[in-house]
């Protein structure tokens, strides 16, 4: 994991599809001291709480045959809904002046849901992102990682 400096006052924002931690440097670029500022979670209902019904089905436009649409993916559209409240979150953070840099780390898959929601000002404000998966993991521990401390 590379090493680099956490300004004091920048945010670290570490999370996934269902969790999100928002971690603020109390101490300085040389001696960081990661607190957390808030947490969110989402629960993962299981898909048969999530979904509706079987998927729909299609006549093909020759022939009999018939087939069925793909089943969505529920647990994927309650990750992005996640994400999206997140960087929404983050964006009011942001324009009300809490924070002016921030550093994102999550897994790819996840970086790759939440960006495209970044306003302006929100992608601005993200320094740099970190494609990793420390949610799981102690701030202490997330500390260590970012800082090689």
């Amino acid at each position: 994991m590379p090493e680099f400096a956490i300004s004091s006052g920048e945010w670290v924002v570490v999370c996934d599809g269902a969790k999100a931690l928002v971690l603020e440097n109390a101490g300085d670029a040389k001696f960081p001291n990661l607190k957390t500022l808030e947490v969110f979670e989402q629960k993962d209902l299981p898909t048969r709480a999530q979904g509706t019904d079987e998927p729909g089905r299609t006549f093909s436009s020759v022939g009999h045959g018939r087939s069925s649409y793909e089943q969505t993916d529920w647990h994927d559209r309650s990750e992005e809904a996640f994400l999206v409240q997140l960087a929404q979150h983050l964006d009011a953070a942001v324009q009300g002046g809490k924070v002016k840099t921030m550093i994102m780390v999550a897994p790819p898959r996840a970086l790759g849901m939440i960006r495209p929601h970044y306003s302006h000002a929100l992608r601005a404000a993200v320094r740099t992102e970190l494609d990793k998966d420390l949610v799981k993991m102690p701030v202490h521990e997330i500390e260590k990682r970012l800082t090689g401390a």
